[in-house]
């Protein structure tokens, strides 16, 4: 199961996901919507389009897993929070799986005290990474897979791959106020004591976007940012099948297999973090974590 947090509602989010996947050749998604508060919540065009990208591309890189939006009742932590522990509970109850959050803001102090929030029997948790320079919570958790953005250039001609590169307004950053997880020891010499972020990446430049479907927002759209990480990196990891106990243990299967290029694309050339300056190179960076996925082994 692949559980989604998002704030109000998205009306038609069922039938925009199937159509969604009519046009791309999908198998029909086993989808539900829940509400964390027990009552609908009200409606939201901007938070609607990140729902309406969130469970269309969780299911278009895991088409076989169940996908439950959970709608939280607002936007504040508390409600957010709420959704958190029901996504996470019907997740363990189906026999484990992830949980996509693909909002975020600056860092404040207190985070930590939420932390626990991303910690539950049989779920790895993923977060955005964020679209602006510095670093965004709940990505900085040590409890989450930290979702980073990069560009992929086609040939417009046949489509085929180019090369790929950071996305240069994607996030990344060492935390202030999260300190070092274990699995992250090996690059103690970058991050210094502190955490650091991200962990993995996906294409997320609007330019080089998704098209997702909203049938309250024109139809179809082409849309980016660290959002389309988030969900699509939690369907890779679902569709790789192997259902870690724990963020912790999908995250040091990632941080071990790091060098394995049929793991992951090291990411070796290009910028991020406007008015940040940070470089990707080779190995683990401040730009693209470790890098792109690799087909599905190693996560």
């Amino acid at each position: 199961m692949i559980a989604i947090v998002d704030a109000y509602d998205a009306p038609n989010a069922a039938s925009d996901l199937a159509a969604f996947s009519r046009q791309f050749g999908l198998p029909p998604a086993s989808f539900q919507v829940v509400y964390a508060s027990g009552a609908e919540p009200s409606h939201d065009y901007g938070w609607e389009m990140e729902e309406s990208l969130d469970a269309q591309w969780a299911h278009a890189m895991a088409p076989n897993a169940k996908i439950v939006l959970v709608e939280a009742a607002s936007s504040s932590f508390t409600d957010l929070m709420t959704a958190e522990d029901m996504a996470s509970k019907m997740v363990n109850a189906a026999g484990g799986g992830e949980v996509s959050n693909s909002w975020g803001g600056s860092e404040f102090y207190g985070e930590n005290a939420y932390d626990s929030h991303f910690v539950k029997t049989g779920v790895v948790f993923l977060a955005s990474a964020g679209d602006y320079p510095g670093t965004s919570w709940p990505g900085t958790s040590p409890n989450v897979v930290s979702a980073e953005g990069t560009t992929i250039r086609r040939n417009p001609a046949n489509a085929n791959f180019l090369s790929e590169t950071p996305w240069d307004s994607a996030s990344g950053g060492i935390s202030a106020l999260e300190t070092r997880p274990s699995y992250q020891s090996k690059i103690s010499s970058l991050v210094g004591n502190y955490r650091g972020v991200p962990d993995l990446s996906f294409d997320s430049n609007p330019v080089t976007g998704v098209w997702i479907y909203d049938s309250n927002l024109g139809g179809w759209n082409i849309v980016g940012g660290t959002s389309v990480a988030s969900p699509a990196l939690a369907g890779i990891i679902n569709a790789a099948g192997k259902f870690y106990i724990s963020t912790n243990q999908e995250l040091t299967t990632i941080y071990s297999n790091v060098a394995l290029a049929a793991d992951f694309k090291d990411i070796t050339s290009g910028w991020c973090g406007p008015y940040e300056g940070y470089s990707a190179t080779a190995g683990w960076d401040l730009c693209t974590g470790v890098g792109s996925v690799n087909g599905f082994t190693g996560k």
